[in-house]
């Protein structure tokens, strides 16, 4: 089964240990919002808080390895230190926070496989994502970082990251107001957004050990043996059929590119939403970990229903046909092209959709929300109607 061969590759989409393990620490001021919240330590304001993100680019660093590796490009880098940062700030939108973060990263690396030129390509990523972000009105402070060469613990690079906000308790978006009648708004992982600077796959940060082993031909096993676990069975390890430099039909991209592509950010688009309709967003599920199930984590007694996803585009067909990974399986590990969810009262769902399109991203209504005697996703897709609980 396609489940059991993500955990025979280390992978968990559910990460349910991990939230059992944690699951005794203290959850914040509000135990059900999208991140953990807490007092105002900084300001002591009672009438603020402080919120952190910290998350990274996983290993869709051994992608950039294997791109630079092959093709020369360099300026494959940039794109991981997007990752890194927009895994942080798309979760950090999700309570309200849409301006003024803290930004500060951590590369590990191993020296002998990872130049000097490798880490100032992803510092100088993170300062142009930066700066195109200022000009959307969405402002980051770089604080500094570490960078550390960790070559018993680290096969190629890991990048990494952390962000805070301090904002107004008033301005928080909290996933304890979805309810019953709510629209959900879905907006697009894939296309070109007004801010982007290429096509965007829409793969995000999720799930690219599973699409990296089995996209990609075992010639890479052959040639890149510090890309993989020495642990996995041979079997699972590259065992699809397809070049980095292969098209990637019905995109303009080749897949080493579309497996590349930055993790979008949905924050300029959701900071006009948020100051246009200021209060009236019930909840903001950013679906990576747990992709179309994330919700499931911040709901009690609710149904989720989503039976008008956008389109499934070509990058996560095509994984899905190498991987013969069900369906049901590929909306728990994958975006599968809706990323972002709003969830709102129904009167507000075509503005929504409007201000997504000025930024170029497709949107529409994806489904509903319902009353329920426990909490469920539904999903009804053009490949059969799947339940979660």
């Amino acid at each position: 089964m396609a489940e059991d061969k993500y955990l025979q590759r280390g992978v968990s989409a559910g990460k349910e240990e991990v939230h059992a393990a944690v699951k005794n620490l203290y959850h914040g001021l509000y135990p059900k919002a999208f991140c953990k919240i807490y007092p105002d330590y900084l300001g002591g304001d009672e009438n603020y808080c402080n919120v952190m993100s910290s998350d990274g680019s996983g290993t869709k660093s051994i992608l950039a390895y294997l791109y630079w590796k092959e093709t020369g490009d360099i300026s494959v880098w940039k794109g991981i230190a997007v990752d890194a940062m927009v895994m942080n700030l798309d979760d950090l939108v999700c309570i309200g926070a849409a301006d003024k973060f803290l930004y500060t990263s951590i590369i590990n690396r191993n020296k002998h496989l990872i130049s000097g030129e490798v880490i100032a390509e992803v510092i100088k990523g993170s300062k142009e994502f930066i700066e195109r972000m200022n000009d959307f009105g969405v402002h980051i402070q770089l604080m500094g970082g570490e960078t550390a060469d960790l070559g018993d613990c680290v096969r190629t690079t890991t990048v990494d990251a952390t962000m805070t906000v301090r904002l107004k308790k008033g301005n928080l978006v909290l996933t304890q107001n979805i309810k019953p009648g709510d629209a959900i708004v879905g907006l697009a992982s894939y296309g070109r957004a007004t801010y982007e600077e290429e096509y965007n796959s829409g793969i995000s940060s999720n799930g690219l050990t599973s699409a990296r082993h089995d996209v990609l031909a075992k010639y890479y096993a052959e040639k890149y043996p510090e890309t993989f676990d020495a642990s996995i069975d041979a079997a699972l390890v590259y065992s699809g059929s397809k070049l980095l430099t292969d098209s990637l039909e019905g995109t303009p991209l080749n897949i080493g590119k579309a497996l590349l592509s930055p993790t979008r950010t949905f924050v300029p688009v959701l900071k006009t939403v948020l100051e246009e309709i200021p209060g009236q967003v019930h909840g903001l599920i950013n679906c990576t970990g747990g992709a179309h199930t994330k919700v499931l984590h911040y709901i009690e007694n609710l149904r989720i229903v989503k039976n008008n996803l956008l389109p499934v585009p070509p990058l996560f067909q095509l994984v899905q046909k190498e991987s013969g990974t069900s369906w049901q399986e590929m909306f728990k590990v994958l975006n599968c092209g809706t990323r972002m969810e709003v969830y709102v009262e129904e009167k507000y769902a075509s503005l929504i959709i409007d201000v997504a399109k000025s930024f170029g991203i497709a949107a529409q209504v994806i489904g509903h929300v319902e009353a329920a005697e426990k909490s469920e996703v539904v999903l009804n897709s053009p490949y059969g109607e799947f339940r979660y609980e």
